[in-house]
């Protein structure tokens, strides 16, 4: 299981790597109308070209999946046709401490912008869960988002933002604590890696990885936000509050 995850979590990562090519981008989709998802972002490590996609929860915060980490990476806003790409916006990754490349689980990464977005018509957050929630209780009717190849292993990435529905799996048959689950042909695969899982205009997951199952359906799995929010709370303060909430926390231990 883990090397299995592994190696499609690397295929989710390095899909539009010169010369590779698998399962990529929103299969079985339509072209999201220009400019009607504002939230999305486009992500590109400047050094390696490996590509992944987030989305914005802060004016300087972008969400995204811990194994799209780079060295090099800058984050595009605002983008509907990545041949027409603004300028980039160089971040500091904050991967979960937990997440590991050769298991599945914490797959979640926070990226901080160094310039923080200017909010407008093209660039909007989208909204995170509140509070933890129970399996049950989340919208089973999603969409996902994402840039790339329009079919299984053939032709270039879509230049465009695509989109689909896909309806998450009973709790059961997703099997791990930390995620939610779709099964089919149609939804994300390589290339969608850190995009947005969303159920009723509030992103519950992130696009982590797939696998097929025992009965040769494609599953796919996405880390399901609402597990992480004390994390994520945590790693968007910004770095006085941090600095300041530890010493006191020293402080009070010493008094």
């Amino acid at each position: 299981m883990s090397f299995l995850w592994h190696i499609t979590s690397l295929l989710l990562l390095h899909s539009c790597t010169p010369g590779f090519s698998m399962h990529d981008g929103i299969v079985g989709g339509k072209v999201s109308i220009p400019h009607s998802r504002p939230f999305m972002v486009y992500i590109r490590d400047s050094k390696t070209e490996a590509v992944c996609d987030g989305f914005l929860v802060r004016e300087d915060c972008v969400m995204t999946a811990a194994h799209c980490k780079g060295s090099h990476l800058k984050v595009y806003l605002g983008v509907d046709d990545t041949n027409f790409l603004p300028d980039g916006v160089a971040v500091h990754p904050f991967p979960h401490p937990q997440f590991k490349s050769n298991t599945p689980g914490h797959d979640i990464m926070i990226l901080k912008l160094k310039t923080p977005a200017t909010l407008n018509k093209t660039v909007k957050t989208i909204a995170l869960p509140k509070k933890e929630n129970p399996k049950h209780a989340i919208l089973k009717d999603c969409m996902v988002l994402g840039w790339g190849l329009e079919d299984y292993g053939r032709g270039p990435p879509s230049s465009v933002l695509k989109e689909a529905n896909v309806t998450l799996l009973d709790s059961k048959k997703c099997r791990t604590k930390d995620t939610l689950c779709s099964e089919g042909t149609t939804g994300p695969a390589e290339g969608d890696s850190g995009g947005p899982l969303v159920c009723g205009d509030v992103a519950h997951g992130i696009v982590s990885y797939y696998k097929k199952e025992s009965n040769g359906e494609l599953c796919t799995r996405y880390t399901d936000i609402s597990q992480y929010l004390k994390w994520i709370n945590c790693s968007m303060k910004p770095p006085t509050l941090q600095q300041y909430e530890t010493w006191k926390g020293n402080l009070d231990k010493l008094i």
